[in-house]
């Protein structure tokens, strides 16, 4: 009797645990669970799938791009080793190789002239526009007067124009203060240097970056403004000067538009830049004669740029990503 007492009681006791209405509540929760931890998985998957296919389309996406970009600089280069003569070859790679290319270039043109020209309009516009940018940019991080926010604003705005459009009016400007020698290369380092401080908010950025304490600092033990800059700030901002060191180098270095602007019609061609140089090769008179010469003076100037580049790229990328934490 008490055994069939016991087994009925364990049976009541089971039905009121499925009959429970927290019972089926958890079971709901249970299953609510397990539904969302299915749809978590195929979502993952799902996630898993679509980023492996975006990164292996990105990943072949720039390999070709890549490819594109380099199938020239590779022609630009084997064409300069090319003996046969003439602008137009049947073949990707030479059917002969030969150096004359690159002795007829430092023994039968002007290009060491134009090189040397080049070299020079660069570093003296590359230092003017370097101690303009700092300068500037340093004042306007550390200095605060009353028409500060305006002048910042226009030189932003002005910087934002296309330099060539103000070409015809430097071109009557140096003719009024250069009268008698305004197609020179005093004239190009004018013109590259003229608008430097306009492209100054990069290093300005930088300098914010650095603590306003270090100027306290020095300006309590007795430190002018100017030591203070030149002593402090500078050791400070190596990345922020060798980015903008690179880039005025790098502008006259290249440009053709303002060269091509202020030294065309000059009778003496020694006078001439690279760029300015190497494209009257390209002229119809001459392309058939001096291709491969062009080639090879183009394979000259772009190695020491890339050589230079490669190697303060660290310091370059710092100063880009610095002066891009504060405006």
């Amino acid at each position: 009797m008490i055994n069939n007492k016991v087994s009925e009681e364990v049976k009541q006791n089971q039905d009121c645990k499925v009959v429970s209405p927290d019972a089926e509540r958890w079971k709901k929760i249970d299953e609510l669970e397990q539904q969302i931890t299915m749809k978590k998985k195929k979502t993952h998957r799902s996630m898993k799938f679509w980023r492996i296919f975006g990164n292996t389309t990105g990943q072949i996406v720039l390999s070709i791009i890549s490819i594109l970009w380099i199938i020239p600089l590779v022609y630009l280069l084997v064409q300069s080793f090319r003996a046969e003569p003439g602008a137009w070859s049947p073949t990707f790679f030479p059917q002969k190789w030969t150096l004359d290319n690159y002795i007829r270039l430092f023994t039968e043109t002007k290009f060491l002239r134009w090189y040397g020209n080049t070299f020079f309009v660069a570093v003296c516009s590359c230092l003017i526009t370097t101690i303009f940018v700092l300068a500037v940019a340093y004042a306007f991080s550390r200095i605060k007067f009353k028409a500060r926010k305006g002048m910042m604003n226009v030189m932003l705005i002005l910087g934002m124009f296309p330099g060539f459009m103000s070409m015809s009016a430097v071109y009557f400007l140096l003719k009024i203060l250069l009268p008698n020698n305004y197609q020179s290369l005093a004239s190009l380092i004018i013109v590259y240097s003229a608008g430097a401080a306009l492209s100054y908010y990069v290093a300005k950025g930088f300098f914010d970056t650095v603590p306003k304490a270090l100027d306290e600092a020095a300006r309590i033990d007795g430190a002018s403004r100017f030591r203070t800059f030149y002593k402090v700030i500078l050791p400070l901002s190596k990345p922020i000067i060798i980015y903008t060191i690179l880039i005025s180098f790098i502008s006259p270095w290249c440009d053709y538009i303002f060269v091509s602007f202020i030294m065309s019609g000059v009778p003496d061609v020694g006078m001439y830049t690279v760029s300015l140089g190497m494209y009257k090769w390209l002229e119809r008179e001459m392309i058939q004669q001096y291709f491969t010469t062009f080639c090879a003076a183009a394979v000259v100037v772009a190695t020491p740029i890339t050589i230079l580049f490669m190697w303060l790229q660290k310091y370059y990328v710092q100063g880009v990503t610095g002066g891009a934490v504060k405006g």
